[in-house]
């Protein structure tokens, strides 16, 4: 089984307007797809590439014109200037998990499979999804799930978790399944348990708040005319990706100048999101829910 197959591979490289001597980022190498058709299209110019999942590295490409770093992407700006770079070209991330770490059960990330309560993309990280599960207070648990997996009745599932967990500690996925199982809408078992599970990855891995890391640095490290192109699977990363592009700020307010104007740091390429077809669906279902946006720093 492949790492990872790029949803939307060709659109999100083409958005970057590969110049052959430019500097460009893929700040989620994972399998290397969206790195080896950048590489493809280079001449001369540089690839630094980022993935904080010591898994990944294992898929570094042999090439001269790139550097494969095990870092979070939060840490982009310091590991470019510390290489001597002050502008990019081009940045690009495609997030969401790898089918990877889905498909293999020790990760914990898949609901698919028995296996321990983990989910860290960084597995040199201390907090895993057994240890929110079993010391988060109460209250803060439904937060995460209402917060980060929009479960409406996240306060009776958060109530279900600690009832379990003062039984026994919740270690394993068959733990955490059997314990809000009563909860589960009927017919609807797989959308429940994928938001459960999101709202705990999420958690565990600072995933909204290291990608507003992200998108600041970002902006502050391309170079005039340098593109932005994007890949968010879920609401509410493309929401944070969308406000910020559209208004450079994340709560998506919009300045106007005397004329009227909109103020952004970014001239948007892609006025809506540009969403997977069903030809590219009917290969790779995995990447249906996938939604590409592309914006032009001014």
């Amino acid at each position: 089984m492949s790492y990872h197959v790029p949803a939307l591979l060709t659109k999100s490289v083409d958005g970057l307007e590969i110049k052959p001597d430019g500097i460009y980022v893929d700040v989620t190498f994972g399998g290397g797809g969206h790195s080896k058709e950048i590489l493809k299209r280079l001449g001369k110019g540089r690839l630094i590439a980022f993935d904080q999942d010591e898994d990944a590295i294992a898929n570094s490409i042999n090439d001269k014109r790139f550097l494969l770093l095990n870092q979070n992407f939060r840490f982009l700006k310091n590991n470019l200037l510390y290489l001597g770079l002050e502008a990019v070209d081009g940045l690009i991330a495609d997030l969401g998990v790898s089918f990877h770490q889905f498909d293999v059960a020790e990760r914990g990330f898949s609901f698919r499979f028995d296996g321990p309560l983990d989910m860290r993309m960084n597995r040199s990280g201390s907090l895993t999804a057994a240890k929110v599960l079993n010391e988060y207070e109460e209250e803060r648990l439904a937060n995460i799930f209402f917060n980060y997996g929009e479960i409406t009745n996240s306060r009776v599932v958060a109530r279900a978790v600690v009832a379990a967990r003062d039984r026994l500690p919740l270690k394993t996925i068959g733990d955490l399944t059997g314990a809000v199982q009563a909860l589960v809408p009927p017919r609807a078992e797989n959308k429940f348990y994928a938001k459960l599970y999101q709202s705990l990855r999420i958690e565990v891995n600072r995933e909204l708040e290291y990608l507003e890391e992200m998108l600041v640095q970002a902006l502050e490290m391309l170079c005039k005319g340098g593109r932005l192109v994007i890949i968010t699977y879920h609401s509410l990363e493309d929401r944070l990706v969308k406000n910020f592009i559209r208004s450079g700020s994340f709560s998506g307010e919009i300045e106007k100048d005397f004329y009227g104007n909109v103020v952004s740091p970014f001239l948007l390429v892609t006025k809506k999101a540009i969403l997977v077809d069903e030809e590219e669906t009917a290969v790779n279902p995995r990447a249906r829910s996938a939604r590409l946006r592309i914006a032009e720093k001014r």
